[in-house]
């Protein structure tokens, strides 16, 4: 991190509700949670008296399988967020120039400029037909969120291929990609993956994720990461998880239903961006987003402003739940 840049900088605004009276479709997580999590928690708690395995072996291997990479590529991280810092704070030195999509996690320039880079703003929908060879690092969120659609996977590889040959770090932000059944481009060479338990796992608080990368690159973050940068009961609770087959193949299964029948529901009252991810972005047209905001949550629910990303001035972003819970989306929304 550059000293001289952190005064610049300033936090970013993201989904989450404080107030528990409410039904939260601001943040997307998954409201289910595998069996077996608490246990897993709960019997960790005596090992947590003394430091960590700083290997994580388990974790590490349980990683390897989810996105079929080798187990020594996999690095973890306290959350999917702590991985993208990791792979900039490695590869971004000062005045460097990292592509960054927009409209998109808006974490990636700020964390970016923490490292004393230069932002080079993409629409994210042209990032592929870029030219990464002026930029240490390019970055890719796949899913994009908030829009949720997703990279041609034949195309990203091949972006990969030139980023590559370019001597350009392709950081691929797979936080959503589990909810779809595309490959992941962990163990691609020249290419670091962040991964996050938060979404899919739906345990935003226990901050347990990965990295996976190759070569020089895959030494640079195991070197450079945190000692027992998991606690113990975060390491035992992102083992279990990442075992987790079945539940993932029906959370997937929920996701894809729920978001036809919503995305059909909403189409008469917004234009909503076609997606692959556990939410959904919708367009207000005229209609102030503050206004569809409080009326949802006078209403007891609780959505996005998406006019906090760069590039959009009249959306809200909602997430995609359980049925119960989407049909009081549907009437809470004007």
């Amino acid at each position: 991190m550059e000293p001289d840049a952190v005064d610049a900088v300033e936090r970013v605004p993201h989904g989450g509700e404080r107030d528990t009276s409410l039904l939260d479709f601001s943040a997307n997580t998954n409201p289910d949670r595998p069996r077996g999590v608490a246990a897993a928690f709960e019997s960790s708690l005596a090992a947590a008296r003394r430091y960590p395995d700083d290997e994580f072996a388990d974790v590490r291997a349980a990683a390897a399988d989810y996105v079929d990479c080798d187990r020594s590529s996999v690095v973890p991280t306290a959350g999917g967020l702590a991985a993208i810092r990791l792979v900039l704070g490695t590869t971004v030195g000062r005045g460097d120039r990292v592509l960054v999509p927009f409209p998109s996690f808006g974490e990636y320039a700020r964390e970016v400029r923490l490292q004393g880079g230069t932002v080079e703003f993409v629409p994210h929908d042209e990032l592929l037909a870029t030219d990464p060879g002026p930029a240490a690092v390019a970055i890719a969120c796949h899913p994009n969120n908030p829009t949720g659609d997703a990279y041609d996977d034949e195309g990203l590889r091949a972006y990969a291929d030139r980023c590559r040959d370019a001597g350009t770090t392709l950081l691929v932000d797979e936080a959503f990609l589990d909810f779809t059944d595309r490959p992941s481009l962990a163990g691609e060479p020249g290419v670091a993956v962040a991964r996050s338990l938060t979404k899919m796992f739906g345990l935003p608080g226990i901050r347990a994720g990965f990295a996976v990368a190759r070569g020089p690159l895959r030494d640079r973050l195991e070197t450079a990461r945190l000692a027992w940068g998991l606690s113990t009961p975060a390491a035992a609770v992102a083992e279990h998880c990442l075992r987790r087959e079945a539940f993932v193949e029906r959370t997937r299964a929920r996701v894809r239903r729920e978001r036809a029948r919503l995305r059909e529901a909403l189409a008469g009252r917004y234009d909503v961006h076609p997606s692959d991810a556990p939410f959904l972005l919708l367009d207000a047209g005229d209609r102030p987003v503050d206004e569809v905001v409080t009326h949802a949550r006078e209403r007891g629910v609780a959505i996005r402003d998406a006019t906090t990303f760069r590039g959009l001035d009249s959306h809200v972003r909602v997430a995609v739940k359980g049925r119960a819970a989407n049909d009081r989306l549907l009437e809470a929304l004007p």
